[in-house]
This record gives structure tokens, C-alpha cells and sequence, in this order.
């Protein structure tokens, strides 16, 4: 059978082979791994709310102009 490549994990520039660790050090790579994926996720949904809050500043700004005019 064909051995499988599994992609290093490099941390502080050495890397480290993730079938080598411990069973401890496997769910600590898995935690960063799933929190990674969460602070992208929270950054998109933090770059469209803030998307969001410009456009109702913008069309809130100009209907106070327009009661004004």
C-alpha cells in the first residue's frame, strides 16, 4: 500500500510530523487547527457586519441631509 504524506506542522520554524506526537499533543494541534478555522470565520462575519453598519451610516446620513435640504 501507498504511505500516506500527511503536511508538517511547523511551529517557531521546526517542523514536526503529526503522526509522531503524543495523543495529548494531536488534540492540542487539533484545537489550534479548530480555532484557526473559527477566527477566520468570526473575521468574515466581523468584515460583512462592519460592511453592514457602513451602508446604514451612509443611508442614515443622507436622510438626515435630505430633512435638512
Amino acid at each position: 500500500m501507498a504511505e500516506k504524506k500527511t503536511q508538517p506542522i511547523i511551529i517557531d520554524d521546526v517542523k514536526y510530523n503529526f503522526e509522531d506526537m503524543t495523543d495529548e499533543q494531536k488534540v492540542l494541534v487539533n484545537h489550534v487547527a479548530d480555532l484557526d478555522r473559527k477566527v477566520a470565520s468570526t473575521q468574515f462575519n466581523l468584515d460583512q457586519l462592519n460592511v453592514g453598519k457602513q451602508a446604514f451610516v451612509k443611508l442614515l446620513k443622507e436622510s438626515l441631509h435630505k430633512k435638512d435640504e
